[in-house]
């Protein structure tokens, strides 16, 4: 499995130098719109595991006001006509990759992937397995290949930290991203995973240093870290919870993201239409203070 081979034959120099360049590039493609945009202008879209016992979910979305969904697994041919019927868009899809024996990932990927060319999809990838921070360019091959199949149908991959995974952070998505070197490579920040991991207060660097690769980001009401804290604190509507999410929606908007937000629901408890209909409400909220921060803000003539 090619998972096995290493990582590319450049000097670290050459190495260092095509990683400058594609971050540039990202950058300077992203620039007119992101340095521009008022207000707040990111698609506001809901993971699956927030649907859960939700008759017909695209309809739902779409008279709450969200853009669409974050799917799970490869096999999304028929959600994406269902969304798509509604107006909606399947930002994203879960999937996952395994340092360790082969093989590194389900081999029906490559004709899935095949199915979602020209969709937008962005491949939502965890990597577990391996020893943490020691087994970087193994992982790298993985992902490489990955990369390489999607881009063969128009596809990104975004690199999902998970608390516990090989990459748990946004910083290991980072150290890693830089080693994969492919432009349809980025990395994501999930508010929760950075919270559990003691990384809350680094969330400044972290969108700084991010930006030129972010893809995606994810957030939900939640508690800031404190010793014995889990999920239902960390996790929860937004709109609860005494975590600035509008102050970290502004730092994103100021380090020049526009890219899709993905509301996290993960063991949320309750009725699932009324937690959806609080985060909507919240993230109106958001939309509004911001509205009038900037209308406040500009100069008058």
């Amino acid at each position: 499995m090619s998972h096995h081979r290493r990582s590319m034959g450049s000097t670290p120099i050459l190495s260092a130098a095509l990683v400058w360049l594609l971050s540039a590039a990202r950058v300077i493609a992203e620039e007119p719109s992101s340095r521009q945009a008022p207000g707040l202008v990111n698609p506001f879209f809901v993971f699956d595991n927030g649907l859960g016992g939700i008759q017909d979910p695209p309809r739902v979305l779409k008279q709450l006001g969200y853009a669409g969904m974050g799917a799970s697994g490869l096999k999304i041919g028929g959600l994406l006509k269902q969304y798509q019927a509604e107006g909606l868009k399947v930002f994203s899809t879960y999937v996952g990759c395994r340092i360790g024996p082969a093989p590194a990932y389900d081999p029906q990927w490559k004709q899935a992937i095949r199915e979602l060319k020209g969709t937008g999809v962005i491949l939502w990838l965890t990597v577990t397995g391996g020893k943490p921070g020691r087994d970087d360019e193994r992982a790298a091959a993985i992902v490489r290949e990955i990369a390489d199949l999607a881009r063969d149908s128009d596809l990104r991959v975004t690199l999902y930290p998970h608390t516990g995974f090989y990459v748990a952070t946004t910083a290991d998505a980072l150290r890693l991203v830089k080693k994969v070197e492919r432009n349809n490579v980025g990395v994501s920040i999930n508010l929760c995973h950075e919270l559990m991991t003691g990384r809350g207060e680094h969330l400044d660097a972290t969108i700084r240093e991010a930006v030129p690769w972010l893809y995606l980001v994810s957030i939900n009401g939640a508690d800031p870290k404190q010793p014995g804290y889990g999920w239902d604190r960390l996790i929860q509507p937004l709109g609860r919870g005494s975590f600035d999410v509008y102050g970290f929606l502004k730092k994103l908007r100021a380090a020049g993201y526009r890219g899709p937000i993905g509301l996290q629901c993960y063991a949320v408890k309750g009725d699932a239409i009324e937690n959806l209909r609080q985060s909507i409400k919240a993230w109106n909220k958001y939309l509004a203070r911001m509205a009038q921060e900037d209308a406040a803000a500009k100069p008058r003539r």
